[in-house]
């Protein structure tokens, strides 16, 4: 029953999506725009924004309907799900840059948006056309609303705080450039905050920032779980190429490892982390696979293989399942510290938030 109720939802949350999305391409439409630019408008839409597992556009209209404390009526539904659906554009607006500033190859289990055909760096103001439908949307659907203003601040902030987490992220580990010496678990904590933890965790309750003492580590749990799957994980379970280790990136693992390695191990990481598949080893990848698949199933040159083998080396499978089962444990019980005030109290917070949340993700497996 609850996996038919989590259904249900989810294409109700999807329903209300077509309604936004013929709602932006109306307005595209009344600009004079012409049907080509209307077809690729909305191709874009489509490509980049719904695919997910849209966690953080529903947890918006999950959270509504805790606080209430009863179901939304169809009005009340429409703009907590305009809320959510803006959060996915966010999410669409950093992920479309992102897979570009990373030259990544899939995203979702398909390519990039930028490597589709005539798209290329067209991508960047596609980008840019996802973060500005969050301000058509909430200017049609609040404009009346008394917390109007709050709602345009909440998304400029986060959209900043994510953008400097990012930007931390890429001088902290450039491509090509590789210096362990400028990681550590404490600067990844912070790329992590700014950069995942604030949109994804913090943005969709929208509540005071007294929540961010349990909304901020949720979101840092969140982020260390996508880096241990990018090691662990297989592009049919993750829905996307691991590429942290070539990529240079200052992920958890890395730093994990940094912190245990012994001399010898640190010498391996610090010359093979970050350096990329030689042309051979791309052929040689694209002939055991093949051909056809060969792309998408990413390529393990040899650099790579000596970095993995010095995390399987130091347990760092077992150190991140000790970290979960810690995190959990020291997340539950925050949440049970939550007043949430005398029975029937109004506009109090709720216990079931932070549940539903953390019953998302814990032991995740994409």
């Amino acid at each position: 029953m609850a996996s038919n109720d989590k259904a249900a939802r989810r294409a109700k949350f999807e329903g209300a999506w077509n309604v936004i999305r013929d709602e932006l391409l109306a307005h595209f439409k009344s600009c004079g725009m012409p049907q080509e630019a209307q077809e690729w408008y909305g191709k874009n839409l489509d490509y980049n924004v719904p695919g997910g597992k849209l966690n953080r556009g529903m947890s918006v209209v999950d959270t509504a309907e805790i606080l209430k404390g009863r179901p939304l009526s169809d009005g009340e539904y429409l703009q907590a799900a305009v809320l959510g659906w803006g959060v996915e554009l966010l999410q669409a607006f950093f992920l479309v840059s992102d897979d570009l500033m990373d030259s990544s190859i899939t995203r979702r289990g398909q390519p990039c948006w930028y490597r589709i055909p005539k798209i290329g760096l067209i991508a960047v103001n596609d980008a840019f056309m996802l973060e500005s439908a969050i301000y058509y949307l909430l200017k049609v659907h609040f404009k009346k609303e008394s917390y109007y203003v709050d709602l345009l601040e909440l998304f400029h902030e986060v959209s900043y705080q994510t953008e400097m987490g990012q930007l931390i992220d890429l001088i902290t580990a450039p491509e090509d450039e590789v210096d362990l010496s400028r990681f550590s678990l404490k600067k990844h904590s912070l790329i992590v905050i700014y950069k995942t933890a604030f949109y994804s965790f913090y943005l969709p309750v929208a509540l005071a920032m007294l929540l961010c003492d349990i909304l901020i580590p949720l979101g840092e749990y969140f982020q260390i779980q996508d880096d241990f799957l990018d090691f662990s994980g297989v592009p049919a379970q993750i829905g996307k190429v691991g590429t942290d280790i070539v990529d240079n990136k200052c992920s958890w693992c890395i730093n994990t490892a940094l912190a245990s390695a012994s001399p010898a191990q640190r010498k391996i990481l610090d010359e093979n982390y970050g350096v990329k598949p030689t042309e051979e080893e791309k052929e040689l990848a694209k002939k055991l696979s093949a051909g056809k698949n060969g792309e998408e199933q990413g390529y393990l040159g040899e650099a790579e293989k000596r970095v993995k083998k010095v995390f399987e080396e130091i347990g760092l499978r077992e150190k991140y399942f000790a970290y979960e089962e810690s995190v959990y444990t020291q997340l539950n019980t925050m949440i049970d510290q939550i007043d949430e005030g005398a029975p029937g109290q109004q506009g109090v917070l709720k216990k079931e938030v932070f549940i539903s949340f953390l019953g998302k993700i814990y032991r995740r497996q994409k």
